[in-house]
């Protein structure tokens, strides 16, 4: 291997949204993830009521907060709604393209869209409800947004293990808890939401790794004219 090669290796490396301490410890932690959203969705497919889990945290159905947390509940909450969300999104993403780094900015996007829109689907493949059987609440999208947001600017500006992994339970405490204390989702909707991200945000960004890598070897050796 040439120093030149060895050197966009390197580069490539410094560059990667996931760092290889947490190459190793992302696989179990997206498993897991996906077999908790799929065994949650299974117990409570077509319920409108909460279950037994739920009721050991509070009871669901019912606001369980005053001022001033009722306040920070719905400041949180609004950041999860679809204007606000947009902006925020949007601002992060102007970030990274400021600072020159575009596959950031288009993994930060395709991280909380996509996780949005598995909620979404989810929502209507599970057809579990809370106040009434117009309002799907499996997995909670507010949750999966603002976790796999946490995450995404967590590997996007530093990358380090314990850094992202506490964005993780921050970012999803944070609005899992702003959801069941407003009453707009059960504590399993919550951890349904928060464990979307955490399989999706970290796929996308392993993906997207990948894929840079590979591009970046094949500008190395362009093919014959």
């Amino acid at each position: 291997m040439s120093v030149g090669e060895s050197g966009r290796d390197r580069a490539v490396e410094e560059r990667a949204l996931l760092p290889a301490p947490l190459r190793g410890v992302s696989v179990p932690i997206g498993v897991v993830a996906v077999l908790v959203v799929a065994v949650v969705g299974v117990l409570y497919a077509g319920h409108g009521q909460p279950g037994r889990v739920d009721r050991w945290f509070v009871d669901p159905t019912d606001d369980t907060v005053g001022q001033p947390w009722r306040g920070v509940a719905l400041a949180l909450d609004s950041l999860g709604e679809p204007v606000a969300a947009v902006l925020l999104v949007g601002a992060v993403a102007v970030g990274c393209l400021v600072r020159r780094r575009p596959r950031a900015a288009v993994f930060l996007v395709a991280a909380t869209v996509g996780a949005v829109v598995m909620a979404t689907l989810l929502k209507h493949v599970v057809g579990r409800t809370i106040h009434g059987d117009s309002n799907l609440s499996y997995p909670s999208g507010h949750t999966a947004f603002f976790t796999a947001l946490a995450v995404a600017v967590a590997l996007v500006v530093d990358g380090r293990r314990g850094v992202v992994l506490g964005a993780a339970l921050v970012g999803g405490a944070a609005m899992g808890w702003a959801q069941v204390a407003l009453g707009a989702h059960y504590p399993t909707d919550v951890l349904g939401g928060w464990c979307v991200a955490l399989a999706l945000t970290f796929a996308l960004a392993r993906l997207t790794d990948v894929t840079a890598r590979r591009a970046s070897r094949d500008a190395s050796f362009p093919a014959p004219k």
